[in-house]
């Protein structure tokens, strides 16, 4: 059976489908503060490197683990959902079919406990 790697295009469209989700994301009043400051060349090659490594492709993800790589940057639920949106936009404007976005955001989904920062109680 043919990876989800594969049937997207692999490297080439994987690097294109990251390049316009970040342009998405950076454009976004909402989720722009999470992303000053930071090595966006960096970003972008760890996260084609994990959405390959992630969908059957051949790199291995070699970034801090999610947990890690997002403690204390107070994402939330919405900021998380917001995320999903646009790679989802980006995902379906670079061709790929509505039932292998739906893998890849399922495939996504489990990542919010690790992503979302708890809820600090108010009081």
């Amino acid at each position: 059976m043919t990876s989800i790697y594969d049937r997207i295009g692999g490297q080439e469209a994987l690097s294109a489908v990251v390049e316009d989700f970040y342009t998405r994301v950076l454009a976004d009043a909402e989720l722009a503060p999470f992303f000053a400051g930071a090595n966006m060349n960096r970003l972008k090659g760890k996260q084609v490197e994990f959405f390959a490594g992630a969908l059957g492709g051949p790199d291995q993800y070699t970034g801090l683990n999610m947990r890690e790589a997002h403690r204390g940057r107070g994402i939330g639920q919405p900021q998380f959902d917001r995320v999903a949106t646009l790679l989802t936009v980006s995902l379906l404007e670079a061709g790929v079919p509505k039932e292998l976005v739906d893998q890849i955001i399922a495939a996504v989904a489990p990542l919010a406990g690790d992503i979302v920062s708890p809820a600090v109680p108010r009081g």
